[in-house]
């Protein structure tokens, strides 16, 4: 279906998570995409003004680039749609599932993923049954090296790769920083690399993988200020393995039921096996963000491709 009358759409930046400058920097540059092909597009920050403007303007389309807390949980989506407006991207049921990290991966498992082996640990419980004990048991049972990380969180705040038991207590500090639950994982060295995913009105399609290639972890830091990261898009994979990353993904968003938009973070092990790591249901949009990256790889100019997306929304 074409929809030949222009849109009117609000765009959600902001909030008050620890993600909110890399969502505003989001919103600006999806808006600024979406006004040069002749959308009718503002943006809005999550306030006490939210409900009633939106109340006023009656949107055509919604579209949340809220990262972190509330723009990834489902709370602000359930808002939208009890106000009667559409939205881009997962409903509020299928992005709270997405956004637990150890319920994701628990789906994707069952629906045929590998992840790496994992313990989540809720911060009262670690205090209740005494640090050492408990850090000694993890160590026993996922060995090293390991990555810590927020159960549910993302541009790699609060996230720690620990090579050593004597670096482990300093990365659940950091990690209980960001959040009440952590979630302990193994550590898969490998090729990492993410795959986007959209729907433009006929069903679900990968973009090309992108390659993620940095000097250290790929924290916060890395991901958002230029020059410590190089990225290569398409990613420098042998076709069985693209194959293998495009097919994980593709599942990883039919299983946990997401529409819209959706980026698999993956890695890709020297034996060739594709590692599910977490999936994201609003995907960064800035200027050093993943799924801009993949589209341009795949020769989509991001106006044209933001217009299909609203279009496609709007059409369901």
């Amino acid at each position: 279906m074409t929809i030949t009358s222009t849109p009117r759409v609000v765009v959600l930046a902001g909030g008050l998570s620890h993600e909110r400058d890399v969502s505003l920097r989001s919103g600006r540059r999806v808006a600024d995409a979406l006004r040069s092909v002749g959308v009718d597009v503002s943006v809005h920050d999550v306030d006490s003004d939210l409900v009633p403007a939106l109340a006023q303007l009656r949107p055509d389309l919604v579209w949340p680039l809220l990262h972190g807390t509330s723009g990834e949980d489902g709370s602000v989506r359930d808002v939208v749609q009890m106000l009667g407006l559409r939205l881009l991207g997962a409903g509020p049921r299928e992005s709270r599932v997405a956004w637990s990290k150890p319920i994701a991966k628990t789906v994707v498992s069952r629906a045929g993923l590998s992840t790496p082996d994992f313990v989540t640990l809720p911060q009262s419980l670690f205090r209740e049954l005494g640090a050492r004990h408990v850090l000694e048991a993890i160590v026993a049972r996922l060995g090293l090296p390991l990555v810590v990380k927020p159960s549910r969180g993302g541009s790699a705040l609060g996230v720690t790769l620990v090579s050593s038991p004597e670096a482990l207590p300093q990365a659940m500090v950091d990690c209980f920083a960001y959040s009440d639950t952590a979630l302990v994982e193994r550590c898969v060295v490998g090729t990492e690399v993410a795959v986007s995913v959209v729907d433009l009105g006929s069903g679900p399609f990968a973009l090309p993988p992108v390659e993620i290639v940095t000097d250290g972890p790929y924290d916060y830091d890395a991901r958002y200020n230029p020059g410590r990261t190089e990225y290569f898009a398409p990613a420098r994979l042998s076709e069985a393995s693209t194959r293998t990353a495009i097919g994980a993904a593709l599942t990883a968003h039919d299983a946990l039921g997401l529409t819209g938009v959706s980026r698999t973070d993956l890695i890709i092990d020297a034996s060739g096996e594709v590692w599910f790591l977490e999936v994201n249901v609003a995907p960064g949009m800035t200027e050093t963000s993943l799924l801009p990256q993949a589209a341009e790889a795949a020769g989509l100019a991001l106006g044209e491709l933001y217009r299909s997306m609203v279009n496609a929304a709007l059409a369901v």
